[in-house]
């Protein structure tokens, strides 16, 4: 026999259910508010004092202290509660500069108990874990600019400066917390943030299902490198795997940001040497150097050759399309208003600055490219713009 619906019962039912979530909702807003009057520029925070703070509501306390000087948040929730305030005058000039050492001291308290209830680790959480070693099972998923920025936020805690990569030196230059040390060396970082380091690394490179990445090289000193091995990595990876041979021999790179990139490592005692001739690599480092090189000049010159479609480009950032567009242009000889642009591919062997330069140099496939990665830029995130730690 079936039961007769009680229309009265179930509509009381949902009356009672939805006040109770109107309650929560409206509960909300007063959990936090406590904190908009609390003054974060003079008054210290204790760990008591947040201990049992949600996580929303750090994040929204993290808010009021940036937003009290008129911060522009991308972060959604910061960004929709801060609009609401009445106090709020959002200042699209705002600097890091504007912080006391007290707001300073009371955002490094709130960000360690955002890092502590994070189910994964984040960017942004690395200051937290400088002491602390984690696992692989810890870290989660990530895009690629995340990876990026875990790994190198490990180094900017200590004052490491990005010279070569701009969108990552510029995403810690807007983090109230760092300050570039011209004398930065990384033996000083401790055991356990090298541990850190490795578990990153070989964390990135399991979720990627590649191969080989630069770091590897000591496993293929007597063991050979085959193209299909190399797939999956950018010229920029390569370019560091081709070369770690090299500087694990002591060869002296002409290149600053190589020699300075072999020199922060860890996976290796760089120490270059003014005697270093390239026959000390041998046979078999010689022939893997030989397979990533025709690997690499393949990928270029298929630039030319090959038109580029948009599934190529996916999961590229801003950053990394407009270096693939320009090499276009380099390979012709192209010099650049960009300073930057020129320091990169002048340290390329093919680079041949053409002052007569122009860009009916090039061919009709060339030009496509160029328009297909100029098209896929205006849809492309900005790393710098990806993440909000």
């Amino acid at each position: 026999m079936f039961r007769k619906f009680n229309f009265g019962r179930y509509l009381l039912l949902f009356a009672v259910l939805l006040a109770s979530a109107l309650s929560v909702y409206a509960q909300k807003p007063q959990a936090i508010s406590k904190w908009e009057s609390f003054d974060f520029a003079h008054k210290s925070l204790t760990e008591s004092q947040i201990s049992n703070t949600s996580l929303e509501d750090l994040r929204l306390m993290r808010g009021i202290v940036f937003g009290r000087h008129g911060r522009v948040f991308k972060e959604y929730d910061i960004k929709s509660y801060l609009e609401g305030r009445p106090w709020y005058k959002p200042d699209p000039n705002f600097q890091n500069s504007s912080l006391n050492q007290t707001e300073r001291n009371n955002l490094d308290l709130i960000r360690g108990g955002e890092a502590r209830q994070h189910p994964t680790i984040e960017p942004g959480d690395l200051r937290w874990w400088q002491t602390r070693a984690f696992s692989a099972e810890q870290l989660g998923e990530h895009t690629a600019a995340e990876w990026n920025i875990m790994r190198a936020e490990i180094e900017a805690i200590h004052g490491k400066s990005f010279d070569d990569e701009p969108w990552l030196q510029k995403y810690f230059e807007d983090r109230y917390w760092y300050k570039p040390d011209p004398g930065y060396n990384p033996r000083g970082l401790s055991k356990i943030e090298w541990g850190n380091i490795a578990t990153l690394e070989r964390e990135h490179k399991r979720q990627r299902n590649v191969a080989i990445s630069p770091g590897d090289a000591e496993h293929f000193q007597n063991a050979l490198i085959s193209e299909s091995m190399l797939r999956g990595l950018n010229l920029y990876e390569l370019r560091l795997l081709r070369n770690e041979f090299y500087a694990r021999h002591g060869r002296t790179f002409k290149t600053a940001w190589l020699s300075d990139y072999f020199q922060n490592q860890p996976y290796f005692d760089y120490e270059p040497r003014e005697s270093f001739k390239d026959t000390e690599l041998s046979d078999i480092e010689k022939k893997n150097v030989d397979t990533i090189v025709a690997y690499e000049n393949r990928l270029k010159e298929e630039l030319s050759t090959k038109p580029i479609s948009k599934s190529m480009l996916d999961g590229l950032f801003l950053e990394d399309a407009r270096k693939l567009r320009n090499e276009i242009y380099a390979r012709h000889g192209k010099i650049f208003k960009d300073r930057w642009l020129n320091k990169y591919f002048s340290s390329f062997d093919w680079y041949k600055p053409n002052q007569s330069y122009t860009d009916a140099s090039l061919s009709p496939t060339e030009r496509k490219n160029v328009a297909t990665i100029l098209s896929y830029e205006t849809e492309a995130t900005s790393a710098a713009n990806a993440i909000e730690a």
